[in-house]
């Protein structure tokens, strides 16, 4: 038995025995039980409860680097998904290249290698269906791991006012969002209100991807992809449909009352409870208990064909001047490989970083 098989067996162990034999305070959070895995269980591949309560079997790996995306945050290990969101990432990054001009994608947090409520960070993102996408660029080169978890990734939105900052907002970021919501597969996507305000000063006429774009807290420096519940997966909850119209009607509650400074009279924020494993699933027990599975990362090669989707599925989070050009000319993206290109290294001052975001 290895090391990894022991840690995992004790937590759940403890666990169950927590949840059997003391009050909910004393019980192990499933954040700390998902959270110590780091390997997908053995078993087919299935999102299991909600996006903000569940568990996912059978999960695959993104890989670190394809023809036109990389993926960030490696320290965190959440690059992992439902396969039917691989195979959807890996063709989205080839699509936005074509059709928004997007060198390549850099990809953010997922899910855990079995899903699960996270340590930090999300609510969501648990049964592999979730997965953040930057608003900034793939760089020329391959960036090292110390720089895929400290580069600093600018926020669009001025700070002051909510709304979107012109000087960092360029017309390629509507066209690579368009281009993800058009996807059948797709089911929301999340963006801070100042984007989606952005997004319906300038969408033009074609404005029926609009209804899928869902105002957020955060997200104002990527963006937030959502699909549907898939076949193979009889025990992930949808969501309910996201109705009619483009929402550009329903902003003025997020800058006149949700994005404002609490009053001083407000009664401070709580942090909600922790989640435990009673609350999930009972399939996310077996999924903590399963083996680990072996040879679970992707090929790194955009998938072709699509396969069949469930129906479009409110949310668990749901409520209710012209863009700055370019400074430089775009590259073309790098032609479709088996495996990732070798990218030559540049000299440092060849990659713009941005200025850190401000601490929270």
């Amino acid at each position: 038995m290895t090391l990894g098989s022991r840690t995992r067996l004790s937590l759940v162990a403890l666990g169950l025995l927590t949840a059997l034999s003391a009050p909910a305070e004393a019980q192990t959070a499933a954040k700390e039980l998902f959270g110590a895995e780091t390997r997908p269980n053995a078993g087919p591949p299935q999102s299991i409860g909600f996006y903000s309560k569940g568990c996912l079997s059978g999960g695959m790996e993104m890989p670190k680097d394809g023809p036109t995306w990389q993926v960030m945050k490696p320290s965190r290990n959440r690059a992992f998904a439902h396969p039917t969101m691989i195979r959807f990432l890996q063709r989205l990054s080839g699509d936005a290249a074509r059709e928004a001009n997007w060198r390549g994608l850099l990809f953010g947090d997922m899910a855990q290698p079995r899903g699960g409520p996270m340590k930090d960070g999300h609510a969501s993102h648990q049964i592999g269906l979730d997965a953040d996408i930057y608003l900034t660029e793939m760089p020329t080169r391959r960036l090292s791991p110390h720089e895929r978890d400290t580069m600093p990734l600018p926020s669009v939105i001025d700070k002051r006012t909510n709304h979107i900052d012109l000087s960092r907002w360029r017309p390629e970021m509507l066209k690579l969002i368009r281009t993800a919501a058009r996807e059948p597969e797709v089911e929301r996507i999340f963006v801070h209100p100042g984007i989606k305000e952005q997004l319906c000063k300038t969408a033009g006429r074609d404005r029926v991807w609009l209804n899928k774009v869902r105002p957020m807290y955060g997200h104002d420096y990527h963006f937030h992809v959502r699909i549907v519940c898939q076949p193979g997966s009889p025990n992930c909850q949808p969501q309910e449909p996201t109705g009619t119209g483009d929402g550009c009607d329903k902003l003025d509650y997020w800058f006149n009352v949700a994005l404002r400074p609490p009053k001083p009279s407000a009664k401070p924020y709580k942090k909600p409870p922790p989640i435990f494993m009673s609350a999930l699933p009972k399939a996310c027990n077996a999924v903590l208990n399963a083996p680990d599975k072996g040879g679970a990362v992707m090929a790194a090669s955009p998938a072709q064909s699509r396969e069949p989707v469930a129906a479009a599925l409110s949310d668990d989070f749901d409520t209710g001047a012209a863009p700055i050009p370019p400074a430089a000319p775009r590259l073309p993206a790098p032609p479709a490989a088996a495996t990732a290109p070798a990218y030559a290294p540049e000299p440092a001052e060849a990659l713009p970083m941005p200025r850190f975001r401000p601490a929270n």
